[in-house]
């Protein structure tokens, strides 16, 4: 496949013509030169979370590729990755350093709810764009206009959660519910979703038990919950959380409807482990395709997907959270696409609230979408179940 070829059918129209745009002024403006635009972002390369890094590698192979295609307007992207290690302080350290001492134009991409707001305040201050925090958590949302200066990217967990409770209460209307979250502000959000919904069906949670990133195992709340009697489980929580907890599940001869967080659903990394044939049923909602589902086998977004991964980030092209980097990546390119000749910071955020875009590795009906009453990028998800072999998405 040609170099052309291969980035319309990527990317569509958010790269058609990029190279031939009228060269930005970007003289004064810091993080961009003649020859480059600097990005900064923070996740964690190092620690229990380090999984999360995929994001950021994915992220910086889209760079990768858009320079190859000669950049934008002439200009290079460059990605300057700092590890976090997932730890709000040294989030804070790492943005401050990637601001003061790296000169990046703006943040994109940071990995984690409470990481991301701990660097909220500094970068709104300084009048520093924090754009597409991979975190759904609703202050994002809710305090667009106190911290105009950031956004986040993921759906919002309070909607994520409020999506499940409905479904559960479509489907299975007497179910005895217990929820398993990750103890930070996104699985919390997810909580607040599931119990607002619930409350006004007037169906409490059986149980509800949380889990630390760094805890070395999720057993217990596991047996926990078994003992409450529900018959359903919300597991959301990181993907070696919610590996243990699928496993833990089915070795203690549990089975309720278990539904799972989004970003750790991949099937080779997380399903597989456990064993297709013990995850059978299982549901999640979901905004993008899973590189490693079957059922996108004949899908022209994955066949270039593959493609790029094949050149840019090889080994990681059946991850999901390599999904989510790369599209963050693509957000950004057509964020600074449409900018054209002002690259100015307070330029980079009006254009961040009008965006309307479809990316290739998103579901079927979904899109970028960002407006100044609505400063959040994806407004919707699907609910989808494992066949035993891949995810389906189920009729809404």
């Amino acid at each position: 496949m040609q170099k052309r070829q291969f980035i319309t059918m990527l990317s569509g129209a958010m790269l058609t013509g990029v190279s031939g745009l009228t060269r930005a002024q970007g003289a004064g403006i810091q993080g961009v030169t003649d020859s480059e635009i600097k990005i900064g972002t923070t996740l964690p390369l190092s620690g229990p979370a380090a999984g999360y890094g995929a994001v950021g590698k994915a992220m910086s192979a889209w760079f990768d590729l858009v320079n190859a295609e000669g950049g934008l307007n002439g200009r290079k992207l460059k990605l300057v990755l700092a590890d976090d290690g997932y730890s709000p302080p040294k989030t804070l350290e790492q943005v401050r350093r990637l601001v003061e001492r790296e000169q990046v134009a703006f943040i994109a991409g940071q990995i984690g709810s409470s990481t991301g707001l701990a660097a909220r305040s500094y970068l709104n201050n300084a009048k520093v764009p924090q754009l597409f925090v991979t975190s759904g958590a609703a202050t994002w949302l809710d305090d667009a206009a106190k911290f105009p200066w950031s956004m986040g990217w993921l759906p919002l967990y309070t909607d994520e959660g409020r999506i499940l409770a409905r479904h559960i209460l479509r489907t299975r209307p007497n179910a005895k519910i217990a929820m398993f979250y990750q103890n930070d502000d996104a699985g919390k959000d997810v909580l607040r979703g599931m119990k607002e919904v619930l409350a006004a069906a007037g169906k409490p949670l059986v149980r509800e038990e949380s889990h630390e990133v760094s805890d070395p195992t999720v057993d217990s709340q596991i047996v926990s919950m078994q003992a409450s009697g529900a018959d359903v489980l919300v597991a959301w929580g990181s993907p070696k959380a919610t590996l243990q907890s699928l496993r833990k599940a089915h070795d203690i001869g549990w089975r309720p409807t278990i539904y799972i967080n989004p970003s750790a659903s991949s099937v080779p990394m997380v399903l597989t482990p456990v064993g297709l044939d013990k995850v059978k049923g299982v549901m999640s909602a979901a905004f993008l395709k899973d590189p490693g589902d079957p059922t996108w086998k004949d899908d022209s977004g994955l066949q270039a997907w593959h493609a790029f991964m094949d050149k840019y980030n090889k080994g990681a092209a059946k991850e999901y959270l390599a999904v989510l980097g790369a599209s963050i990546g693509q957000t950004v390119v057509q964020l600074l696409k449409q900018c054209g000749k002002d690259l100015s910071r307070e330029n980079i955020m009006r254009q961040s609230l009008r965006l309307d875009m479809e990316l290739p590795m998103m579901l079927p009906g979904l899109r970028i979408k960002t407006s100044d009453a609505r400063p959040h990028p994806i407004p919707d998800m699907r609910i989808q179940q494992f066949d035993g072999t891949s995810w389906k998405v189920m009729p809404s």
